[in-house]
């Protein structure tokens, strides 16, 4: 058998386990356990999850596996290892085995978030698209690529983690504590979504995350606002007001540390070949808002963006007439590559002194701070990828510098420093993380191919 047909028949078995019924009964296995990492009585099926699915799996597989636990993390860490050669290659994988809450009972009808189904071409349940579905699809295909050679041709660890759904707590000080075990020559995941249901994507780092709250505590109770209107000022409206000095009406952001400044060329560059395109379920792009001048795909992509996520300012569900005496606002920023997370709290401090509205409290982050990472785009393993996935599907894929939204990647680019290179197998339209979250069998289908390719083709130059 030729290189090339060996090639074909490893991509032929991997999505023959998804023609024969094998890769959906595994996948249907996996979101009937409600791992939901946020959810204080389902902490036993994170250990389930690993202990009965991913160990025993990798294990079949000649895997060497151990499990760690973090006191901050509210569910195990397994990391399977198979070692073929010192000299050849070696691969670090991840996935999440934890999801978000079911919302049972929001579902349409005839579906549940535990028990998976399939509608309109697609595998509907828990964890299908965030994060099951994604690395089942690895899985099976390194469980065919041992099926057609033999052996992998590189040396391969995969870290499942059961948190990432609460932040990934626990994540960082893992990895550091098992630095030399996790250690490797280039991080292949997939998670997230391409950038299109018919565009095979990869990405290579993500935009950093952080939220924190905006408040104004003007007095202690409530003022009737015949007796006191006019006269006392309005927590709200103030806090409106200065919300306008850090951002404009029309998205564009005023402080400057909550931006990168500029783009890189070669980012520019990769992002002509990516557009977003709206399907016919997707809100229709508003091109005027956000930073002026920037494609939509460098909006989002490439530069920050800043949002009031949710607002309180008296009680809209029982009215009282009365001037409220407190606002909130919680925030996020969402960052690339070249904003300081450390320098942005401080800085809107000073824009809002600076603008009058010293009376705004703003409070530090509390939830975890995810930070911005980025590999470049004309790194060797970017091209050696990419050309795979040309080479099995016909096509290029897009290659987007990094997600628009957020992911833990910057521990393993820059705590483990590895080229960091995700394949997502969703698309943006999956519902992760509401009602009725789904993965098209298609995607499945193209994700099966090109990475059993892959993987064939990493064996291939292993050594």
């Amino acid at each position: 058998m030729t290189a090339a047909s060996s090639r074909r028949a490893a991509i032929d078995k991997a999505v023959g386990y998804l023609d024969d019924g094998s890769f959906e009964a595994s996948l249907r296995r996996r979101v009937a356990i409600p791992s939901a990492s946020r959810v204080e009585a389902n902490k036993p099926d994170l250990w389930r999850y690993v202990t009965e699915d991913m160990q025993p799996f990798f294990e079949r597989l000649g895997f060497t596996t151990r499990i760690y636990e973090n006191e901050l993390a509210p569910g195990p860490f397994l990391i399977a290892t198979r070692i073929e050669d010192p000299a050849f290659t070696t691969v670090l994988q991840y996935g999440h085995g934890d999801v978000v809450a079911g919302l049972d009972g929001q579902w349409e009808q005839g579906l549940s978030p535990f028990a998976m189904a399939e509608r309109n071409g697609a595998w509907y349940g828990r964890g299908t698209a965030d994060n099951k579905g994604q690395h089942a699809v690895n899985l099976a295909a390194i469980e065919a690529l041992l099926a057609v050679r033999g052996s992998l041709g590189f040396n391969l660890k995969y870290l499942i983690e059961m948190g990432e759904e609460s932040g990934s707590l626990g994540l960082e000080e893992m990895c550091a504590a098992h630095r030399d075990e996790l250690g490797a020559d280039v991080f292949i995941a997939s998670d997230g979504p391409r950038l299109a249901l018919d565009r095979p994507t990869i990405f290579l780092g993500a935009r950093g995350g952080m939220s924190f709250h905006l408040e104004i505590d003007a007095r202690e109770s409530f003022q009737h606002s015949g007796n006191w209107g006019g006269l006392l000022s309005n927590p709200g409206i103030e806090l409106c007001h200065a919300i306008t000095a850090l951002v404009s009406r029309t998205g564009q952001i005023k402080v400057s540390e909550m931006t990168p400044g500029s783009i890189p060329e070669n980012v520019r560059a990769a992002l002509k070949d990516c557009k977003i395109a709206p399907t016919a379920d997707d809100p229709t792009i508003e091109s005027w808002w956000g930073e002026p001048g920037l494609s939509p795909e460098e909006k989002v992509f490439a530069w920050s963006s800043f949002e009031v996520m949710e607002m309180e300012c008296g009680n809209l569900a029982q009215p009282l007439y009365a001037i409220p005496p407190k606002a909130r606002a919680r925030v996020q920023l969402r960052f690339p590559v070249g904003v300081d997370p450390d320098a942005v709290v401080p800085a809107v401090r000073k824009t809002l002194k600076d603008t009058g509205f010293d009376r705004v409290v703003v409070k530090d982050p509390t939830d975890a701070i995810f930070l911005a990472s980025r590999l470049d785009p004309d790194h060797p393993w970017v091209k050696r990828v990419a050309a795979s996935i040309e080479k099995t599907l016909g096509a290029p894929p897009a290659i987007l510098p990094n997600l628009g939204g957020s992911l833990p990647n910057n521990i393993f680019s820059d705590l483990l420093g590895l080229p960091t290179i995700w394949i997502p197998h969703s698309y943006p339209g999956c519902l992760q993380h509401a009602a009725n979250e789904h993965l098209p069998i298609s995607i499945v289908r193209e994700g099966l191919a090109m990475m059993a390719g892959l993987y064939w083709d990493i064996g291939e130059i292993a050594g």
